[in-house]
Parts: structure tokens; sequence; C-alpha cells
């Protein structure tokens, strides 16, 4: 079953040791959109603000709070971080995505056309495992003749204790929004899934925001290409983000992945060697689970392939 364990604190990376306000003249606010090293804020004044970062620092996510140094009504600057109760971002070699900070569930939207890849669903779950994120699995387009197969290949996620809510949303999302009551949450997905029509069912308002937001900075129109959060109500929050074709586990060590692996936690500690990777050495416990049934062949292999690609890596460095 999915872990009950509380959240843990992650920091903003690179930040300054204080988390306080800085002088009078600064004020707290949750970024609400990222642009690169742009970012709006929405303020405690009531005021949203087009931020700028000191120097050359990007590495904050729509949902941080934040203490802003008020340039004008419109305007400021980002002075740090407070901590962040969690973060869920991707990494592969070269570089890290920043999606979120502070989020309490991640929605992974699924769809039978065009056809999702389970890959990426591992490493969006397993994600969100390692950054302590209630998990929510949505099959949406449910009423297509495709979905039958995509469900039963779900089949798996739910009986290791994922739920799984299936979906059709053009014809409406209030089952949706009843999961998303006092929750901030983070939806995520690949590219034509229909990430967009469950968020303009949720939040109507957003191809207005979404309009102004693109006047303001001088885009022209709207792209997805940028994290963005509404508010569904005075407890819920939802963000929004690109669609993604891949999602980079580069950043968890072999021991993070493998209990990122929920399945994989019964056997952890098992193994005939404290420091087992669960590749090919003797005496593996979570391979003697697999030999066993108890284990996904598939989902073996996607952790076998993630771990070496990590191995590999820290090798270079």
């Amino acid at each position: 079953m999915i872990s009950s364990a509380p959240p843990r604190s992650t920091p903003c990376l690179n930040s300054d040791s204080t988390s306080e306000l800085s002088s009078d003249s600064a004020t707290q606010g949750r970024i609400t959109a990222a642009f690169g090293r742009r970012f709006l804020v929405e303020c405690a004044d009531g005021r949203v603000r087009d931020c700028v970062t000191r120097g050359k620092r990007t590495d904050y996510a729509c949902g941080d709070q934040v203490s802003v140094t008020a340039q004008n009504d419109g305007q400021g600057v980002i002075d740090n971080c407070l901590p962040r109760q969690t973060l869920l971002y991707r990494s592969d070699r070269w570089k890290q995505k920043l999606i979120a900070a502070n989020v309490t569930q991640m929605v992974t939207v699924v769809a039978p056309v065009p056809s999702f890849d389970l890959d990426v669903l591992d490493c969006c779950l397993a994600a969100a495992e390692h950054a302590g994120i209630r998990p929510l699995i949505v099959l949406n387009k449910a009423d297509l003749p495709e979905s039958a197969k995509s469900a039963v290949a779900l089949e798996l996620y739910t009986a290791m204790g994922y739920p799984l809510l299936k979906l059709i949303a053009t014809q409406g999302v209030d089952e949706l929004r009843a999961h998303l009551t006092g929750h901030r949450s983070v939806l995520v997905g690949e590219s034509g899934m229909g990430k967009s029509t469950i968020l303009n069912q949720l939040a109507p308002q957003v191809r207005a925001l979404t309009q102004e937001v693109s006047a303001s900075l001088g885009t022209g129109k709207h792209t997805t290409s940028h994290a963005r959060l509404h508010h569904l109500d005075a407890g819920s929050d939802i963000i929004d983000t690109p669609g993604v074709q891949s999602f980079g586990l580069h950043h968890l060590g072999v021991a993070d992945l493998a209990s990122a692996f929920i399945e994989f936690r019964p056997y952890i500690g098992q193994c005939r060697f404290r420091d087992c990777r669960h590749l090919e050495e003797p005496g593996c416990a979570i391979l003697a689970a697999h030999e066993a049934g108890h284990i996904d062949t598939r989902r073996l292999a996607v952790y076998r392939r993630l771990a070496a690609e990590n191995l590999r890596q820290q090798k270079q460095f």
C-alpha cells in the first residue's frame, strides 16, 4: 500500500540561510507562474507582481512561498524562498527541472488515445513517492473503446494501492473535483492526454488568466510550456504543467529509487548483501520476489534501467 509517512521538508536549492523577510519593504507571496527567470507572485498584500530574481538564480518553482521586495504595484524582486514542504522535479544527466513545490497531491493523467507510456507513469509515481506526495491516476477519455485495454494495464497499479479515477472530461469533472478538495495538486502527464480539457472544466477562468499573462509578458499568446497555479476554492489549488515525453529520475540514488517502487518495500533490507542494488546480485530478495510472481517483470525492468543509468552517471563524476 501507499506510504502514509508525512511529506519531507525540502529547502530551496542553494537558498539563503535565512527564510525571514529581509526588510520593511518586503512582503511574502506564493509563486503562481514560472517563466524561466520571471515569476508571477501572488503577494500577501493582494497584488500579483511580475518578479525577477536576484543574480542568476532560477531555482524556484510554482507553488514556492517566497519573500519579495516590491518595486511598485506590479513588479518586484524575489529575495529568497521559505522552506518547502514538498518538491516535485525531474532530472536527466545534464540538468534538473523543478515542476511544483508545496503540493500535497500529484494527479497523473493518462488516456487511451493517444496511447500513454507506462514507463513515464512509473517514473511520475516514483518521483511522487520519493517526494512524499499523494498520487492519483486519472484515466481520461474513458468513453473510448480503447479505454478497456488501458484499464487492464492499470490494474497492476490499483492492485498496489494506487487510486484510479476513470473520467470523461468533456462531460464533466465533478468526481475529480471531489478528490482535489483541500489539496494543492499538480497536474502532470504526457501531451494529448486531455489535461487542458480537465483544467478548463475545473477552472473556466483559465483562458482569461492565461491571456492576461501572455499580454503582460509580451509573448503574444499563451503556450503550455510553463507551470501555472490556479485557485479552485478557498482551500484548494491546482498547478498545471506542460506535457512530458519522459520523466528522468537521475537525482535519485539506487536506494531511494528502490524505495520509490512501492512493491519493493516489503523486501528491502532482506537481501544477502546490505548494499544490494537489486540488479544481478546473488541473494537479492527483490529478484526472488519477482521470481515468485510478487513483482511485475516490466516494473522490475524499468527499475533496472533507471538504476543502471544512475550508476553510470555516478561513475562519470
